[in-house]
């Protein structure tokens, strides 16, 4: 009876919609902003992995351990994190386009300011307003393409979105890696005021430098007209209705959460040791090591998320409504041997080698994981659901790299050690992720009947 209701709304509401329905943008358009956000997310992902390549000479002249350096990852996430939520909400209102500018002159701005600092407090710090600027840009894309897009299209639209912070993670290392081997060549930077700056303190400066260029040049791109919302109007604030809209999925979002946020923490965790792992165990330069590490992950970490989405794309069109959990639960399948294998390798070479297939397996829940939820989300609350998305996704980012760190120091100490750190964290998170997102299929595919009775297509 709920549902004939619902159905009877829906209809009433399309009849007059459909008379004055908003075209969408154009396609080649909508593309290029797909682009544009990636280059943005690219960014982003750059100036925040820049800190897993200068871990030792960080430790060494800060005079800290892992457990401290995987903290500078973790205030990052938590702030990242809780900082989205009133970022959200403005923007479901407001200029997202303003809002991403903003978010990326702060973040670059805060990067730079790492590489001035003195003490770890201070870099400790300044992690957090790099963490608070890049919170404006998973929300803002979350909402810009739900309105540049057809509701079938946005799952892979988002997916490849998400192959962004993935190749930017690579360039990191690349980058990071040649810039770092670069400073440790070249004279002392001499800065008035600052005075000299080590190698890992120019290594920030020159990661953050290009967000400031590419902040101005998202003041110039189109912003779409929002599409209005096609779910029953119930009268109430838009407050209300994400409330109403969290307790009539509770179970989705739930297992949803919980199920990627554990692959999230396995992920991160496995990335951001894994330069410390080839220095450690293999006794390769960090250099080094971050480069090979760095155009491994470009070639192949994006192929995950965009193989998940096609999979994904595959199930619903035979009619699959789970299709989404079902892809995302297969690459978690996938992570655990992929990873184990590595810490078996004999030689860096083989390590090199099988990290290849990691890195797809690792990254390829993430696409699926943001571009599973706008699908069965009405579009003014789009962007508040992605952020709560990623304040329960940052804790797998918070928390991941500190307690590996922790596992590393305590559990597991020596340069051995670091091998069964991985093996624990990838077999504990990644069978929980794997069990939450099988959960996570019945109550999904009805949150998308649901959602099939007043989305538009």
């Amino acid at each position: 009876m709920v549902l004939l209701r619902k159905s009877f709304i829906y209809h009433q509401q399309s009849s007059h919609y459909i008379s004055q329905k908003i075209p969408y943008p154009d396609r080649k358009y909508a593309w290029f902003i797909v682009f544009v956000l990636i280059l943005a997310s690219l960014i982003a992902f750059i100036d925040r992995q820049v800190v897993a390549i200068v871990v030792g000479p960080m430790k060494e002249d800060l005079g800290v351990g892992d457990t401290e350096i995987g903290w500078l990852y973790g205030v990052f996430a938590l702030f990242y994190a809780f900082a989205a939520i009133p970022i959200a909400t403005m923007a479901d209102k407001k200029s997202r386009k303003h809002i991403i500018a903003i978010g990326i002159f702060l973040w670059s701005l805060l990067t730079i300011a790492c590489g001035l600092t003195r003490s770890y407090w201070q870099i400790f710090f300044a992690r957090i307003g790099v963490g608070v600027g890049e919170a404006t840009l998973s929300p803002s894309t979350t909402s810009l393409i739900g309105d540049y897009f057809p509701r079938k299209d946005i799952p892979l639209a988002l997916s490849i979105f998400a192959t962004g912070p993935i190749i930017g993670t690579g360039i990191a290392f690349v980058i990071g890696g040649f810039v770092l081997d670069m400073v440790e060549q070249a004279n002392p930077m001499v800065l008035p005021f600052f005075g000299p700056l080590k190698p890992w303190q120019q290594t920030f400066i020159y990661v953050g430098l290009p967000g400031v260029f590419l902040a101005a040049f998202f003041l110039l791109i189109k912003e779409p007209v929002r599409r209005p919302s096609m779910a029953p109007d119930t009268g109430t604030s838009d407050t209300a209705q994400l409330i109403a809209f969290y307790k009539d999925n509770a179970r989705t979002i739930t297992f949803h959460h919980l199920g990627f946020v554990s692959l999230v923490l396995t992920g991160y965790a496995f990335v951001f040791w894994s330069i410390t792992f080839f220095v450690r165990v293999h006794d390769v330069p960090a250099a080094e090591a971050s480069q090979v590490f760095g155009w491994t992950f470009i070639v192949f970490g994006p192929m995950g998320p965009l193989l998940i989405a096609y999979l994904a794309k595959k199930l619903t069109d035979r009619g699959y409504q789970d299709a989404n959990m079902t892809a995302g639960m297969i690459g978690g399948i996938l992570t655990i041997p992929t990873v184990l294998l590595i810490q078996a390798a004999p030689t860096a070479t083989w390590a090199f080698i099988l990290y290849a297939p990691a890195l797809l397996a690792v990254n390829s829940p993430f696409g699926i994981a943001a571009g599973s939820l706008p699908v069965i989300t009405p579009p003014h609350l789009r962007a508040r659901v992605a952020a709560v998305y990623m304040l329960t996704g940052a804790t797998g980012m918070m928390f991941g790299p500190p307690l590996a760190g922790a596992f590393n120091e305590y559990i597991f100490p020596g340069d051995e050690g670091i091998r069964y750190s991985m093996i624990t964290m990838t077999c504990f998170f990644g069978l929980l992720g794997i069990v939450l997102l099988w959960f996570s299929r019945k109550p999904y595919a009805e949150s998308m009947r649901k959602a099939s009775l007043w989305a538009e297509e």
